[in-house]
């Protein structure tokens, strides 16, 4: 008994390799005719096969496995359970499945169908055509390798293959795949499309093309029918004149927004500007780009980049008409210039860029002493000339976008180390101040009210002569190289040149006084400390 069940347990250990457990679990699913007109053999062309042809206002008509077959003539082979039919066949599987062609090669024991010639397959939200089709009816999956179109509601996809999974309602379209909305056309390599979500997911190089933007990434996804999307892999958008680049990118159409996350360039197509920094957001309605973390601007001024820097950075308005503001811990950086700020505005159609601390509160007035209120003032840096006052402006000229005036409004303070010694410094007090640029140097400085100068003189063999100590109403500077090379006093001067060792040291510094070389910025990585 034991050797016989032993050879029992071998035999189905045997079986079980070359015939796979499912096929004794399954019952074999036998093709059946439901009805033909005629009925035919011919064993010299066509051995085996039963032969079945439409006649008395009858199609030929099979059944299997829940699918109705209806055909003008089928080659059926009912011993391997398969046939071949053609002639307007049509598979009907219930109410949720057609598939019609001129031609249908059918296995019932696989399951698995092949159609050709005019290829149609519908499903109540979606048609298929193609010129030939697989159709796996076990795995429920069809696809296809010859070019392909599906529409649905509002789409046409067309590519040169496909792959459609029935039961989850979901495309996989390779080579040259292509989607035409009313809204937009996608052009990709690699797509997937659930019919349910209207959702298309990217896998390769892919173009969105709307009416005024393009999309373009190689990896992401977007949903159909609300136009909105989420892009990565080399993603960019070029959107109302600007091109938007990260390492990632939202798109919302309905509401005109786009968003990028880490690594975010916006690039101003008109205006030759970029915005940089680790978020950023577009407005397309507000004409507004607003940019956060590691903020950087870059303008090209003098054929020379300026760089500006702050905690956030909003650039708004048309081309014609751009307008940057930034926020919080300015700084700026030009080849021959340096900048901080708490605010800057630039105004690019003007050419003018404004410098401005943050307004005191009427507490921080009453309590904060000169020195302290000075130190929150914009500062800016020509070389070694420190100037610093309640606002600062710089005006560009349009045509040549040159340095053309500096304006300065408002405890105005000039510092200019001396190039001799080190130790000491050249110092201007005034009200307002204005300058001109020559060929992108300062030229002239007026200096305006209230005016206090200290001013070390030296000989022609560089040695020092004395310490100028004066006020007056009104001066002017000559620079050359934007360092100090003469002072004219105007309107009733009042001042004496005094030995420097018979000057008390506390009084070579006016009260204002703050040499603030530290917080100047001299490379790019300093303007994110």
């Amino acid at each position: 008994m034991d050797v016989i069940l032993k050879k029992i347990l071998y035999i189905i250990i045997v079986l079980s390799i070359f015939y796979p457990l499912h096929s004794f679990c399954q019952e074999r699913k036998i093709i059946e005719i439901i009805e033909a007109g005629r009925f035919t053999k011919d064993e010299d062309n066509y051995p085996k096969a039963n032969i079945l042809s439409k006649g008395d206002n009858l199609r030929v008509k099979l059944f299997h496995d829940g699918a109705i077959i209806t055909s003008d003539k089928t080659f059926f082979y009912s011993k391997e359970n398969r046939f071949n039919a053609n002639g307007s066949v049509l598979l009907k599987q219930g109410d949720t499945l057609e598939l019609k062609s001129q031609y249908l090669k059918y296995n019932g024991d696989e399951g698995k169908a092949k159609a050709w010639g005019k290829v149609v397959l519908k499903q109540p939200d979606m048609t298929l055509k193609t010129d030939t089709l697989y159709l796996d009816r076990i795995l429920n999956i069809a696809y296809y390798d010859s070019n392909g179109i599906i529409e649905d509601e509002e789409n046409l996809l067309r590519s040169k293959k496909g792959r459609y999974f029935i039961n989850n309602k979901k495309y996989s379209f390779k080579t040259g795949v292509k989607i035409n909305n009313p809204k937009y056309d996608i052009e990709s390599e690699n797509l997937d499309y659930n019919l349910i979500s209207k959702n298309a997911l990217f896998f390769g190089p892919t173009l969105i093309t709307g009416n005024d933007y393009e999309i373009h990434c190689e990896k992401g996804n977007f949903d159909l029918r609300s136009s909105i999307g989420n892009f990565q892999k080399n993603p960019k958008i070029f959107y109302n004149n600007k091109i938007i680049e990260g390492d990632s990118l939202f798109y919302n159409e309905s509401i005109n927004y786009a968003s990028a996350s880490r690594r975010v360039i916006i690039t101003d197509t008109v205006n030759k500007s970029i915005l940089r920094g680790e978020y950023g957001e577009i407005y397309k309605d507000k004409d507004s780009a607003i940019i956060t973390k590691r903020a950087l601007a870059i303008n090209i001024i003098e054929n020379d980049s300026l760089y500006i820097h702050a905690d956030t950075l909003i650039g708004t308005g048309p081309p014609d008409k751009r307008i940057l503001r930034g926020y919080y811990g300015v700084k700026i950086l030009k080849s021959d210039i340096r900048g901080i700020s708490d605010s800057i505005y630039f105004d690019e159609s003007k050419g003018k860029i404004e410098l401005h601390k943050k307004p005191l509160s009427k507490k921080q007035i009453q309590i904060l002493s000169l020195r302290s209120r000075l130190k929150l003032n914009p500062v800016i840096w020509f070389n070694d000339s420190q100037m610093s006052g309640n606002e600062i402006y710089l005006l560009t000229d349009l045509k040549t976008r040159k340095l053309d005036s500096l304006l300065i409004f408002g405890n105005t303070f000039v510092i200019d180390q001396d190039s001799i010694n080190k130790n000491n410094y050249n110092q201007i007090e005034g009200m307002d101040l204005n300058g001109d640029f020559i060929n992108g140097g300062l030229n002239n400085l007026q200096v305006l009210k209230n005016i206090k100068v200290i001013y070390y003189l030296y000989n022609d063999k560089g040695d020092l002569i004395g310490i100028d100590k004066t006020i007056c109403s009104e001066l002017k500077i000559k620079l050359e190289s934007n360092e100090i090379k003469n002072i004219t006093f105007y309107t009733s001067p009042e001042g004496n040149v005094h030995p420097e060792d018979k000057l008390d040291p506390n009084l070579k510094l006016l009260e204002g006084f703050i040499w603030r070389k530290s917080e100047r910025p001299e490379s790019l990585d300093d303007l994110f400390k």
